[in-house]
C-alpha cells in the first residue's frame, strides 16, 4: 500500500504514527514555498503541519519545484503526503516519533507551471512566500526578463510573481506578501529584497509598483537550524514501512532539535505567521543576531574546529567520533570552556551559550544521523575564516592565554591540507591509512607553501597569510607556536595521543 490520501483510513491504527485528520485537506492555501527540498519539508513544513494540527494556522502551501531535475510525479501519487520520522535525544529521553505530514496542498513545476503559479497570485489567503533555493540563489541575473515563463532566477520568479500580485490586487498594502527566505547567508531577506528592486528597475516597472515591493512587504532575514539528512538508508527504510504499514518514496528523517528564527518589528507579519503559536521552535524577533552567532560558532564553528582532528583520529562520522571518550571530552571542553567565553556579548549570555552547547552536544550523539566528517570539510579553509577566526581574535581580546583546543583543531586543519595533486590536478590528502578528496578552492595554495617550507616555515607562513585569514594569526600571542608543537606532535605520535597529553596537563 502506498501512502496517499484515500489509505489513510487504513493504516493500521495501532501504528504509532501521527495521521492528519481529513478537514486538513479543506484548508486554503496560505503559503507559495519555492523549493521542495527536505529542509523545506523538514522546518517550515513541519511547523505548518504542526500548527494545523492543532487548529492554529489552517493554511497549506503550494510548493514549486525550481529546478528542472527531478519530477512531481511521486508527490501527485502520494497526494503529497509524506512521513516525516523524528529521531534522536532530548532531556536524556529517546525520541523515534514518525508524522504524516499533510502540509502540502499541491507541488508545481516553475518550467511547466508557471502560469498556474502566476494564478496564485490572486488568492487572497495567499499571503506567506518561502524559499530555499540554495546560497546561490540569491543573487542577481542582470537583464533577467519579468516576463518570461519563467524568469530564470529565483529573485526574478519572485518579481514576477510580485507584479502579477500587484496587478490583481491593484497596489493595495494589505496584499503585500510576507517574505522568508532560508537560504544560510546573513541577511538573506534584506539582500533578497535589494536584488528584487534592482531587477524591478531593470525591467522599468515605474516607481509606484516599487515603493509597494518596499512598503507593503515584509522581506524577514530568517535562520533555519535543523538537521534533515533527508532519505532513511534503504534497510532502514524498509523496517519503518514494514512498522507503518504502508511504502512512501517521499518519508524523510530528521533529528529532534529545531529552530526557525524570523526577524520582524511588524505586528500583521507575527499574525499572519500564527504557526509560530504552535512550537517553541518557531523563534519571531525584531533581532536575530543572537541565535545567528551561537549557530555559527557553537554547531558549526565547533565542527569546524573538530574535523580535521576526528578524520586524522580515523572516525568517518560525527557520532563515531562522539563514542570516543577522548574526543568528546575535546568538543565538549572546545565549546564550553573556550567558545563560549569569546562569544559572551550583550546579545548572548554565557548562560545562553552553555544551553545551547549541550544541545548541539546532545545532537553530535544523535545514533540515528550519518553525519559524514568528509562533508564537514567541504571548503574547510573558507569555513574555518569565516567561522572560527573571530572567535579566536575575539578570545584574545579577553585573555592573552593560548586557547589549546582552538590551537590543537588549528593544527589538525593544517595537517589535513596537507596534499599531494592526482593527474587530474584534484588534492588528496592521507589519513588513518586512507586518501581522502581535499574539496577547497584554497587547497592549491596550502598545497603550494607545504611543499615550499619546512613543518616549522610553513606554520609562520600560513598563519601570518593575510589573504587567507584576513589578518596576521602569528600576532596572537603564542597561538603560533603552540599549533606547531601540536602539528608535529601529531605528525609523530598520532591525534588521539595529543589528545591524551592534552587531557593529562589539564588533570596536572
Amino acid at each position: 500500500m502506498v501512502l496517499s490520501k484515500q489509505y489513510l483510513s487504513c493504516i493500521k491504527k495501532n501504528t504509532e504514527v501521527d495521521i492528519p485528520g481529513t478537514t486538513i485537506f479543506s484548508l486554503p492555501e496560505k503559503v507559495l514555498q519555492f523549493g521542495t527540498g527536505v529542509l523545506l519539508r523538514g522546518l517550515p513544513g513541519y511547523f505548518i503541519d504542526k500548527a494545523n494540527k492543532q487548529d492554529i494556522f489552517n493554511g497549506r502551501i503550494v510548493m514549486v519545484k525550481s529546478t528542472s531535475q527531478g519530477d512531481t510525479e511521486t508527490f501527485q501519487q502520494q497526494d503529497n503526503l509524506y512521513t516525516q520520522c523524528i529521531r534522536g535525544t532530548e532531556n536524556d529521553e529517546r525520541i523515534d516519533r514518525a508524522i504524516i505530514n499533510a502540509s502540502v496542498s499541491r507541488v508545481l513545476s516553475a518550467s511547466s507551471d508557471w502560469k498556474t503559479i502566476l494564478a496564485c497570485a490572486a488568492n487572497p489567503e495567499l499571503q506567506v512566500i518561502i524559499s530555499n533555493t540554495t546560497e546561490v540563489g540569491i543573487t542577481l541575473l542582470d537583464k533577467d526578463n519579468v516576463s518570461a515563463a519563467p524568469p530564470v532566477s529565483f529573485p526574478g520568479k519572485l518579481l514576477a510573481f510580485l507584479l502579477e500580485r500587484y496587478r490583481k490586487f491593484n497596489g493595495s498594502t494589505e496584499s503585500g506578501m510576507v517574505i522568508i527566505p532560508t537560504e544560510l547567508i546573513s541577511e538573506n531577506g534584506a539582500k533578497l529584497r535589494d536584488i528584487v528592486i534592482e531587477l524591478a528597475k531593470q525591467n522599468k516597472l515605474g516607481k509606484e509598483f516599487i515603493d509597494w515591493i518596499k512598503t507593503s512587504n515584509d522581506f524577514c532575514n530568517s535562520l533555519v537550524d535543523r538537521i534533515v539528512p533527508g532519505k532513511l538508508p534503504a534497510a532502514d527504510k524498509a523496517d519503518t514501512e514494514e512498522k507503518l504499514g504502508y511504502r512512501d518514496d517521499l518519508m524523510i528523517m530528521s533529528e529532534v532539535y529545531c529552530l526557525w528564527a524570523i526577524e520582524t518589528n511588524s505586528e500583521r507579519t507575527k499574525s499572519i505567521l500564527s504557526f509560530s503559536k504552535a512550537d517553541v521552535g518557531v523563534v519571531i524577533a525584531a533581532d536575530i543576531d543572537k541565535f545567528r552567532e551561537l549557530k555559527l560558532r557553537l554547531l558549526n564553528g565547533s565542527h569546524t574546529f573538530s574535523c580535521a582532528l576526528a578524520i586524522l583520529m580515523g572516525f568517518a562520522t560525527v557520532k563515531q567520533a562522539m563514542q570516543q571518550q577522548d574526543f568528546l571530552e575535546f568538543i565538549t571542553a572546545l565549546m564550553l570552556d573556550e567558545i563560549v567565553p569569546a562569544i559572551v556579548s550583550e546579545k548572548v549570555s554565557v548562560e545562553e551559550g552553555l544551553e545551547f552547547s549541550v544541545k548541539v552536544l546532545d545532537r553530535y550523539k544523535n545514533q540515528f544521523i550519518e553525519h559524514q566528517w568528509l562533508s564537514i570539510s567541504l571548503q574547510y579553509t573558507s569555513k574555518m575564516k569565516m567561522r572560527n577566526i573571530p572567535v579566536l581574535l575575539q578570545h584574545y581580546k579577553r585573555s592573552d592565554l593560548v586557547p589549546q583546543y582552538m590551537a590543537l583543531g588549528f593544527a589538525a586543519y593544517l595537517l589535513f591540507m596537507k596534499s599531494v595533486p592526482n593527474e587530474k590536478k584534484e588534492y588528496q590528502g592521507k589519513a588513518a591509512g586512507s586518501q581522502y578528496a581535499i574539496l577547497d578552492d584554497k587547497a592549491a595554495r596550502l598545497n603550494e607553501l607545504w611543499n615550499m617550507n619546512s613543518t616549522d616555515e610553513f606554520v609562520a607562513a600560513v598563519m601570518s597569510d593575510k589573504n587567507l585569514w584576513g589578518t596576521d594569526l602569528t600576532l596572537l600571542p603564542g597561538f603560533s607556536a603552540t599549533v606547531k608543537e601540536y602539528l608535529l606532535t601529531i605528525q609523530e605520535e598520532g591525534a588521539g595521543m595529543v589528545l591524551k597529553k592534552i587531557k593529562a596537563q589539564k588533570i596536572v
